[in-house]
């Protein structure tokens, strides 16, 4: 029997017998439901409208539905209409005027309910109840489980209907039926790393994922820049607002962030007022709605932040000599009567020399222009209470990796050396390889926070930044970040990053049921899901590795790869009868996006929420609820009304 203190606490929730066994059988009832679909996506990159259209749509999940519900009686363009409606009821039923008609109304609202209580047949009741709106809740409670086929309840059934559509209700209606339907579609939603970066509003998502009911995020190195940049690390600072300016994403810094950005183009306009940046124009893949620069203005205050960071990034590895970055020390390696610069005992031609904030004698020493700058910005990241918010909500619900339901979800890699083995690395914790460095630098993450948060301004949040580049960071997987060689110089075998022996090694399924028995999982129902690398789907390559044992599914969501990959990302979708890989479509506003399903893993037997981690949780639950009905049955606890 469990200890008695143990169950004497329990009891304050469960005074008596028969509270304990009501909640034993509503346990015993949970367990036995369908599992809940989980729902992976990676590498979202600032994509808001996309994004939001693939969590709206499922990927394609709610298409699916709708063609299995109304196949016989819908056309194609039909179901395509109504799958619209759902993800958009708002725009929709504003821009359509066809559902101002009372008839339309009422069978639209009628296939909706019937789409809603599909969608909610994994789900108790009171859970579904829970997710509609107070004031719809008992209509829609309702309709949705009243069969309209039932004679004696058919005309309930039609009395509600009337009553919403002769009173003018419909489209509240019809809107909470649609985003319930939305919510209830995705059980569990699993982020696997780069929210942030290259597309235009990272900050909009991050509203989003903040308000959506149970998800959980694995960090990526473009993340764990932003979470540095809000603790005032200058270089992760840098580095931000340098993706962010060379792809011309002003929104999310000022109109997103707050960021002050008047101090820095001051300054660019004139350390470079004669100087045309040819090196640093921007990608123009957006137009920014708030915040409009002009593109030779851009150029410059790239080029005035890239120097920053490169001078910024040296100090930071003068200073931190255990991460062996020594070989990223290039400013010093300028001749800058020559125009040239020697690596690896080749010398080559830079491509610009108008640095004019750099002291050839002190290459990496910041002007005294420059620090003034750099606290102005300092200042701006460290006090955007809206950044704050959601780098706080990266903290509390992300991690380095996760294990959920039997799968491994990590963004980047497990580091490997060159056998295959788990790499060791020496950190100032100690040496660790595999989960416990994982676990190691997860617990530094938070650690940084955690001090910061507490007023400890100084603390040294430098791993943030080498987490994002370092050649031993699981997240970023590659031996080095050559944004100064492709910036300054011609020869492209220069640009080279390798990545790390994990991704040629994960190709075989022993190396992927060796990581996963590291981290405790069953290697013969498990998998590893990562992010971070695109998948070239151009070029032949499959999202599906190591004979279905891994899935690569960053497909290029960012528009800014999508003519290397081909597509616009994967979503993998793990529900209770298989796990299935969804293909993107380039994302156009107001058309028809729907992403393409395939089935790569069908299971031999359906998986119920007791096959899960929830169900293991359950499960025990209910045990420890037994151990108590038996204290309170041999009178070893006294129970109370």
């Amino acid at each position: 029997m469990r200890d008695l203190d143990y169950l004497r606490l329990l009891s304050k929730s469960f005074p008596n017998k028969e509270a304990a066994l009501a909640e034993i059988t509503n346990l015993s009832a949970i367990m036995e439901l369908p599992k809940g679909t989980e729902y992976f996506l990676s590498d979202v990159h600032g994509e808001y409208e996309a994004f939001s259209y693939l969590i709206r749509s499922s990927s394609g999940v709610i298409l699916n539905k709708i063609h299995s519900l109304f196949g016989k009686e819908l056309s194609k363009e039909q179901e395509k209409d109504l799958t619209n409606l759902v993800c958009y009821p708002r725009k929709v039923l504003r821009r359509n005027p066809i559902y101002l008609d009372m008839g339309v109304q009422k069978e639209t609202l009628a296939r909706l309910i019937t789409l809603a209580s599909m969608v909610s047949s994994k789900y108790t009741r009171s859970k579904v109840r829970k997710k509609m709106p107070s004031t719809f809740g008992y209509a829609l409670d309702e309709l949705m489980h009243t069969n309209e086929d039932d004679i004696d309840k058919a005309s309930y059934h039609e009395a509600i209907l009337n009553t919403i559509c002769e009173n003018k209700g419909a489209f509240s209606y019809i809107i909470a039926l649609c985003e319930l339907i939305q919510n209830l579609a995705i059980d569990h939603l699993h982020i696997v790393g780069d929210i942030f970066d290259r597309g235009p509003r990272p900050d909009k998502i991050m509203d989003t994922l903040i308000d959506f009911h149970d998800l959980d995020i694995e960090w990526g190195n473009h993340d764990i820049s932003w979470m540095g940049a809000s603790l005032g690390n200058l270089a992760c600072i840098c580095n931000v607002l340098h993706i962010a300016i060379n792809y011309n994403s002003f929104d999310v810094l000022e109109d997103g962030y707050g960021i002050n950005l008047r101090p820095l183009s001051m300054y660019a306009k004139e350390t470079y007022k004669d100087d045309p940046c040819v090196r640093f124009k921007p990608h123009l893949l957006d137009d920014n709605v708030s915040d409009y620069v002009e593109p030779e203005l851009t150029a410059k205050m790239c080029k005035a932040v890239s120097i920053m960071l490169f001078k910024l990034e040296g100090q930071l590895i003068k200073r931190n000599p255990r991460y062996g970055m020594e070989h990223r020390l290039l400013l010093d390696k300028i001749d800058f009567k020559k125009g040239t610069i020697e690596l690896n005992g080749k010398t080559h031609e830079m491509l610009d020399m108008n640095l004019p904030s750099i002291d050839p004698k002190d290459p990496y020493a910041l002007s005294k222009k420059e620090e003034e700058l750099l606290e102005t910005l300092r200042y701006s990241f460290t006090h955007s209470e809206r950044l704050r918010k959601h780098m706080d909500f990266l903290i509390e619900k992300g991690s380095m990796y996760k294990t959920f339901n039997g799968n491994l979800l990590t963004h980047g890699c497990i580091l490997l050396d060159d056998r295959g083995e788990f790499l060791s690395v020496e950190t100032k914790g100690g040496t660790f390889s595999g989960k416990a460095l994982m676990d190691y630098y997860d617990r530094r993450v938070r650690g940084i926070f955690h001090e910061y948060r507490k007023g400890n301004k100084d603390v040294n949040s430098d791993l943030l930044y080498y987490l994002w580049c370092g050649d031993k960071s699981p997240l970023f997987g590659k031996d080095q970040i050559t944004t100064f060689e492709r910036t300054f110089l011609s020869d492209k075998s220069l640009y080279r990053e390798a990545y790390n022996p994990y991704y040629t090694y994960v190709e075989k399924e022993e190396t992927v049921d060796k990581i996963l028995v590291e981290f405790g999982l069953d290697p013969v129902k498990g998998h590893i899901i990562n992010g971070h690398v695109p998948v070239l789907v151009n070029k032949g390559e499959s999202p599906v590795k190591a004979n279905g044992k891994l899935f690569k599914i960053d497909g290029g969501l960012a528009k800014a790869y999508q003519a290397k990959t081909g597509i616009a990302g994967y979503t993998l979708i793990f529900n209770s009868h298989y796990l299935a890989i969804a293909e993107h479509k380039k994302f156009e506003k107001y058309a028809y996006n729907s992403s393409d399903i395939h089935i790569v893993e069908t299971f031999k037997e359906r998986l119920y929420v007791k096959d899960t981690d929830d169900g293991e949780r359950l499960k025990k639950e209910k045990e420890d609820l037994v151990e108590l009905l038996l204290a309170y049955d041999q009178g070893l606890l006294e129970q109370r009304k």
